[in-house]
């Protein structure tokens, strides 16, 4: 069963100028590549049943995401008043997204396979629920996290269709999409920091989150805020739960550190195979002390360790 992933050189257009992925930028790693290449199939289809029709949803709106860029009206709109993205974040929020944030689309960001159309992006987050990820793993889960998915990809889709009906261009990046690395553009919208799992920490859910995204070429979006969030590094040094509780040994104790720069948190190959068996996993989710203790108590405990004199020896 190999699951169709949309491409969006069949829409573009001689108006689009694309910037496209180079051969030296990591490969694409979308969460059905990844299990389609590495997970275990008889798994896959025995739970398939369960989720099967939030999978067909998801990849609906992939696909209507991936078709709308034909629409943009290139009417050189270009500014955005700040009443404009306040209707957007009100109408964002109504979809159920629970975090917005803004930045400037790096060569950083960009996979082997990116195709982009524009050079800012407006980066959403989406709550997985608490009550659906402490039962990790469970079919209750992995039905959340597709929900999460198809709803998370049905408001960039709406959202897009907002801002080119005022006139501005959009390109929606579907939560499941391998077509920009999201987790990072997120960490520079401001919306969180990493955790040792490589996922994105948010304050008000820590991991339990999707991210998607909609690039755009409006040129005065506000600048990312820094969130405060570096003591996070020091602090999953110190803590490594989801090390421990990882089923497949795939977090590493010590990220990776790659040609470029980057860091890589997690074996894949390794991870893919209890998503697929274990009905999406997620216990990396689950055992995070973001996910179980709150962040404000976290920070205050971490600061207050930092803080506490030393003794001598």
């Amino acid at each position: 069963m190999k699951i169709p992933m949309p491409r969006e050189t069949k829409y573009l257009r001689p108006v689009d100028r694309v910037r496209y992925g180079k051969p030296e930028h990591k490969e694409g790693l979308s969460v059905p590549g990844i299990t389609q290449a590495y997970g275990s199939l008889s798994s896959k289809l025995k739970s398939l049943p369960f989720y099967l029709n939030a999978i067909v949803a998801t990849l609906r709106e992939l696909a209507k995401s991936v078709r709308s860029n034909a629409s943009n009206p290139y009417s050189g709109a270009t500014v955005v008043a700040p009443e404009t993205l306040e209707e957007l974040a009100a109408y964002a929020r109504s979809l159920g997204v629970s975090g917005i944030g803004y930045a400037p689309v790096k060569d950083t960001h960009l996979f082997r396979e990116s195709i982009v159309l524009f050079k800012h992006a407006i980066v959403f987050s989406m709550e997985m629920k608490k009550s659906e990820i402490e039962k990790a793993p469970s079919i209750r889960t992995i039905r959340e996290i597709f929900r999460t998915y198809h709803e998370l990809g049905r408001a960039v889709n709406l959202i897009s269709e907002f801002l080119r009906g005022k006139g501005y261009n959009a390109q929606p990046i579907a939560a499941i999409s391998n077509n920009i690395n999201l987790t990072l553009l997120a960490r520079d919208s401001g919306l969180g920091e990493f955790g040792k799992h490589g996922l994105l920490i948010t304050k008000a859910h820590g991991p339990s989150v999707r991210l998607a995204a909609i690039l755009t070429d409006i040129e005065n979006l506000p600048q990312a805020q820094e969130p405060g969030m570096g003591w996070i590094r020091s602090f999953c040094d110190s803590c490594n739960a989801c090390v421990r509780a990882c089923p497949a040994q795939a977090i590493y104790s010590t990220p990776v550190k790659l040609d470029d720069g980057s860091e890589r948190h997690i074996d894949y190959k390794r991870c893919a195979m209890p998503f697929s068996k274990q009905n999406g996993c997620t216990v990396c989710i689950k055992e995070c002390a973001f996910f179980k203790g709150g962040y404000e108590r976290l920070e205050r405990a971490a600061a207050a360790r930092a803080n506490a004199p030393r003794l001598d020896t």
